[in-house]
């Protein structure tokens, strides 16, 4: 008898079969290790290529430039002894600039994706499991209110985001003590009706999920941002808070169909909990299609942090990121098209690589859809 292979062997032996898939894997990888140089070789008191230093003298020079040596401080030399990609409008080198940015997109990238899979794991695992059950609708407005006020606090409006959670509390308490408040008198229709209301969990995420589908994403995020003070901490977190949806409608349909496999049948007879079942049982066979949406989400991550920078909301200067590269060099794109081309063919290989990735894992980890095309 053949031996046995391991899920990891089977996965390997279908996902070489495409080609596109191995060329964005080989991609990403170079992607990921540009990323670790230009974070040790940009960082520090004294980095091997400085992506901040002036040199008004050698401003626009082209790629494969070498430096004027005689108008140059011994410290202003290049770490190469010449400029790759060539010089900026401010002489700052192109290469030491575009190494930084690749450790800001891949940070950005993957912080951003792995907020929007957190949320999308627990909404679409609550909304998949416990969807049936029923929650009373005075509570989700009780809650929507108390949100609201913490948003409000978020964005520096101190007295609207108090006001709103006072009156949450003040809400909360008289729905929790309504019934002693009353006694034995009978409680008046509205607030039966109130108490009465209810909606499914399920029906209430999706609906959720709806609404925040209806807005541009981009603009959103381009609102959001644009209220919020300018840092690479609020732009990752800005990102990953309005691309959960996806990963929530992903995991939903995948507990949907888990919750009545015989597998978690036999857990709740066995009174295994139902945390236990969740996360030990149900989430593993639900990770595969998350995965492929998380490897597409990069993409779309870095490529809403180049707009946001091309815009001038994006990560702030001193960082550099391939936005502002590129948002800088549009002024030049006659006289210096390597400012424009550079960050641009950079954005559209990572890109690209990260796309063809992500459908290579979804033919591997889904071979019937394949089969079916």
């Amino acid at each position: 008898m053949a031996p046995k292979r391991t899920r990891l062997q089977e996965f390997w032996q279908l996902f070489r079969q495409n080609s596109l898939a191995i060329i964005g894997l080989i991609i990403f990888i170079l992607f990921f290790f540009t990323a670790l140089a230009g974070l040790f070789l940009t960082s520090g008191q004294d980095p091997v290529f400085d992506p901040a230093l002036v040199r008004l003298q050698e401003k626009l020079l082209p790629p494969l430039s070498r430096p004027h040596l005689d108008t140059l401080k011994p410290d202003e030399i290049p770490g190469m002894g010449l400029y790759l990609f060539g010089t900026d409008n401010l002489g700052r080198d192109v290469f030491a600039r575009m190494l930084q940015g690749t450790w800001v997109s891949l940070t950005v990238g993957f912080v951003a994706v792995g907020i929007a899979v957190l949320i999308g794991l627990f909404m679409g695992g609550i909304a998949g499991y416990f969807g049936h059950n029923h929650v009373r609708v005075d509570y989700i407005l009780v809650t929507c209110i108390m949100c609201a006020g913490g948003v409000l606090l978020a964005v520096g409006s101190v007295y609207s985001g108090a006001g709103f959670l006072i009156i949450g509390h003040a809400c909360l308490f008289f729905l929790l003590f309504s019934k002693k408040a009353w006694g034995k008198k009978a409680a008046p229709k509205w607030l039966n009706l109130l108490n009465r209301g209810a909606i499914t969990i399920d029906t209430m995420i999706m609906r959720i999920v709806d609404i925040m589908l209806c807005f541009p994403s981009f603009f959103l995020i381009l609102t959001v941002v644009a209220l919020l003070p300018a840092s690479i901490y609020n732009i990752m977190i800005v990102i990953g808070l309005t691309s959960w949806m996806g990963a929530t409608r992903f995991v939903r349909a995948e507990f949907l169909s888990l919750r009545e496999q015989d597998f978690v049948t036999a857990a709740r007879a066995l009174g295994v909990s139902n945390f236990r079942i969740i996360f030990r049982h149900m989430m593993p066979n639900a990770i595969a299609p998350v995965l492929v949406s998380a490897t597409i989400g990069i993409a779309t991550a870095i490529l809403t942090e180049a707009g946001l920078s091309f815009l001038g909301f994006g990560v702030p200067p001193p960082h550099a990121t391939w936005g502002n590269i590129l948002s800088g060099g549009k002024g030049f794109i006659f006289d210096a098209p390597w400012l424009t081309f550079i960050p641009g063919i950079a954005i559209l290989i990572v890109v690209l690589s990260f796309n063809l990735f992500g459908e290579g894992l979804r033919d591997t980890l889904n071979p019937k859809l394949k089969e079916r095309q």
